[in-house]
């Protein structure tokens, strides 16, 4: 008998695990500029406005460049492209070191956005190449959890990396880009060597298994009456561009905030930059675990839409609480509830997304929201800048954020429910005798890995909120 839960439970251990680094690499790399800003804004003479919309110009190129990315993705296969993407992503963002000016900075950070374009909506689409619909929102959610552990370990890191100042003559935020890129170059070749391009090419699986997941994930497809199937269905699709405006919603929050959050929290405190870099990582720990927990909560119930809806409404209200409050402690809270609902959105959302698309329709599909999505990631920054430039106070910039998830929230209501495919929950497979076919066994999994995953991440959730305190250095206005 093959079982379900077994062969999920093989998928998430073999690729998950590795796709979760990749993704916390790539993170790293897009927001380190967040916490280089730290010395960097001064060096070079950066006001606001110009640090939000160089720090944009990334997703600019990664807007032109994503849909055919992506779909050169699908034709030469994920093992060859990716490993192409971090390659030149890890140069370029090693190369961020040797900057002088802003121009040379709008250059780099544009050429970052194309290196890295098709990165995240390829392995999104990766996915659904291994785990059934009912399945994908957890495993997209531990996936995406990457960006959150980014944060936290990201924030100690470049702090940590910020103090090697003056060391052979480079300043610390030179160290930060040098240092914090050479992992991507070594990882793509590592993803040359081990990752699969779908279920077929995988060594780890039995014979079995192969049929099981294929069959399945084709019985899937076949039950998907409704949905995208071609480039040009996939352009031409109201639902797409919904989407698409949903998740730039959504996306003007979630770079405003984690681009910006080194400086915000410097804002109402007078902590080093380690200091920073550590309390910086206390919404991030929030945010996993939020999004290990909403997406499981959709899984369970197989609902997307609500679940997004609520959670960007979380996180509305949290940014409003974070700009109102003016209490250290009770903004930092506000913000580690804020990161709960936005980062909370990306597993249901991109399950609901995936689950509306077929065939190259799929591949299409997703880099045109997220290309569109990430049009956010540019105007966001940029408006925090703007309005922080303007009012020397982070206060009304985070109200000015607040309005966008609050927004997706209202969209992603609006959106018509689209009635779930009807997927069997049994393959058959002929066994070794050729006797009557086995039935793959449907089951729950028992919540070992969030059981685990949760505790570590609250002790680490109290230790970091702490750290101020430890090292004799208390948060104040």
């Amino acid at each position: 008998m093959i079982s379900e839960t077994a062969i999920l439970s093989k998928l998430t251990r073999r690729l998950i695990p590795f796709m979760f680094l990749l993704y916390i690499v790539s993170y790293l790399d897009r927001i380190n500029v967040g916490f280089a800003a730290l010395q960097l804004n001064k060096a070079l003479n950066f006001d606001p406005a110009v640090f939000g919309l160089r720090t944009g110009l990334f997703f600019i190129g990664y807007f032109v460049f994503e849909v055919p990315s992506h779909l050169i993705m699908e034709r030469v296969g994920a093992r060859l492209w990716m490993a192409r993407i971090l390659v030149t992503w890890g140069f370029i963002s090693s190369l961020m070191m040797f900057v002088r000016g802003i121009a040379g900075f709008y250059v780099l950070r544009f050429l970052l956005g194309i290196a890295e374009a098709g990165f995240f909506p390829g392995m999104i689409l990766y996915l659904t190449y291994w785990f059934p619909a009912e399945a994908r929102g957890r495993a997209i959610a531990r996936f995406m959890t990457a960006t959150a552990i980014a944060g936290v370990i990201g924030g100690p890191i470049s702090g940590l990396l910020l103090n090697m100042d003056g060391i052979a003559g480079l300043a610390g935020w030179q160290w930060l880009f040098f240092i914090e890129g050479i992992p991507a170059i070594v990882l793509g070749f590592i993803v040359l060597a081990i990752l699969p391009d779908g279920p077929q090419d995988a060594r780890w699986l039995t014979a079995d298994e192969k049929v099981w997941i294929v069959s399945r994930l084709e019985q899937e497809r076949g039950s998907k009456q409704a949905g995208a199937a071609t480039l040009k269905q996939a352009i031409a699709s109201g639902r797409v561009w919904m989407l698409a405006f949903i998740y730039f919603a959504v996306i003007m929050s979630f770079y405003g905030v984690s681009l910006w959050l080194p400086q915000i929290v410097r804002s109402f405190s007078d902590l080093s930059d380690l200091l920073v870099g550590f309390v910086s990582a206390i919404p991030y720990v929030a945010a996993s675990l939020g999004m290990v927990m909403i997406a499981k909560s959709s899984d369970r119930r197989s609902e997307r839409r609500w679940h997004v809806a609520v959670s960007a409404l979380i996180g509305a209200a949290g940014l409003a609480a974070a700009g109102i409050l003016k209490i250290p402690d009770f903004e930092l809270a506000a913000l580690a509830l804020a990161a709960i609902g936005i980062w909370g959105t990306l597993g249901p959302f991109w399950a609901m997304s995936s689950e509306c698309l077929r065939g190259t329709g799929a591949a299409a599909g997703i880099a045109l929201i997220n290309s569109i999505g990430n049009l956010g990631g540019f105007l966001g920054p940029y408006l925090v800048g703007i309005v922080r430039s303007r009012t020397d106070d982070f206060a009304l910039a985070l109200l000015a954020l607040a309005v966008w998830p609050f927004l997706g929230s209202i969209l992603t209501i609006s959106i018509s429910r689209q009635p779930a495919p009807q997927i069997l929950h049994t393959v058959a497979l002929p066994n070794k005798n050729g006797d009557e076919p086995q039935k793959a066994q449907n089951g729950d999994s028992k919540g070992t890995t969030e059981f685990l995953f949760c505790a570590f991440c609250v002790p680490l959730l109290c230790l970091l909120w702490f750290v101020p305190l430890l090292l004799g250095k208390v948060p104040c206005r």
